[in-house]
């Protein structure tokens, strides 16, 4: 509740400083991590400056750049960071060379689903956290939209048992990198823009992306048939940074409307990702016959989550900021997935011996 005072607050005093706002011209720019026909990721920019345009009667203008214009997809933080763009649109794991307390902020191995991660973000001190390390580098860091739970990867082959893991190369970013690589998987990391490509040449033998909402126009069935249900990113959350300098700048009456805007779009960004996914998985099913949907077989589920355990106490004993996180992760979630399983997944049971589907 105290949350969505402080948003009608903002609301209010956007509203009511318009004509205030109205005297102050404000150009910035943003840089996303995706090209920008890459929806429905790529549409967080310009939603993003449509919203601050709408708020602000045209007086705040953001340039946003895809990845094809500033040439740096995996470089959003350095370039905030540094000032060649005031805004970027990410997801926070790509930072894990930099702290690897940052893959929490977009989702880690078998953690919390969407809506059990924006109570911890909102009610449970994520967000605080999340500024806590991202102050390090002298950034501000909001949600920016979820996915949902991401699909497992796209396979040339069938994964029968764990041997069929051992020098498969994958495109796999985050923590569950670190698991596939206990597991004997020859893992890297791919910009976006070159997955499609990577596969096709042989370069990687699977890779995952996110769901069919944005997996099925990328074209990977065509060469890797084999469709994973997911394990690693139960709810990846994207990310808006924001140069620390430059938004304290602004009038307290502007930065209420960036992030009354951001928060807007990124509530926003996490239907469309849903939507985009149900609509292609109904597509899958009529229109792409030969894709093979699959999950993985229990003995490697269990050396996943075994390899997860070890990844996370390895970082924890290392990394206090890692351990903090965690722990406070770990602590919403075992509150948070008892109520998860006795409302959501016994919703779904309930309605399906009912025949309502």
């Amino acid at each position: 509740m105290k949350r969505l005072l402080v948003l009608m607050f903002s609301v209010v005093v956007v509203c009511g400083g318009t004509s205030a706002m109205s005297q102050e011209k404000v150009r910035w720019k943003m840089a996303m991590t995706w090209t920008s026909t890459l929806t429905p990721l790529a549409n967080a920019g310009p939603m993003l400056a449509e919203k601050m345009a709408e708020l602000t009667d045209g007086n705040f203008i953001i340039r946003v750049d895809g990845a094809e214009k500033h040439k740096a997809a995996l470089g959003i933080l350095d370039m905030v960071k540094g000032g060649q763009y005031e805004l970027g649109h990410t997801a926070s794991y790509y930072w894990k060379g930099k702290d690897v307390s940052s893959v929490f902020f977009t989702t880690v191995p078998f953690g919390m689903n969407a809506t059990e991660q924006y109570a911890w973000y909102y009610y449970g001190g994520g967000l605080e956290l999340m500024q806590e390390l991202y102050d390090t580098f002298d950034v501000y860091s909001f949600p920016g939209g979820n996915t949902g739970v991401q699909m497992g990867g796209w396979f040339r082959k069938e994964i029968n048992s764990l041997d069929d893991l051992k020098g498969l190369k994958m495109r796999i970013p985050g923590l569950a990198g670190e698991v596939f690589a206990k597991l004997g998987v020859n893992v890297t990391n791919i910009a976006p823009g070159e997955l499609y490509t990577a596969l096709d040449r042989g370069a990687i033998d699977a890779l995952e992306w996110v769901g069919p909402g944005m997996d099925i126009k990328m074209g990977f069935h065509k060469i890797a048939p084999y469709y994973y249900t997911g394990w690693h990113e139960p709810a990846s959350e994207l990310q808006y940074l924001v140069n620390k300098e430059e938004f304290n700048k602004l009038s307290p009456e502007y930065q209420a409307a960036l992030k009354t805007a951001i928060q807007a779009v990124t509530a926003e960004m996490t239907m469309q990702n849903f939507d985009a996914n149900a609509r292609a998985w109904a597509q899958i099913k009529t229109e792409y016959p030969d894709i093979k949907v699959m999950s993985f077989p229990e003995p490697v589920l269990l050396a996943m989550r075994q390899a997860t355990d070890e990844v996370m106490a390895e970082y924890g004993a290392t990394n206090e900021l890692f351990k903090k996180i965690y722990e406070s992760q770990k602590g919403y979630m075992a509150m948070a997935r008892e109520w998860t399983k006795i409302s959501e997944f016994h919703y779904i049971e309930a309605s399906e011996v009912s025949g309502d589907q």
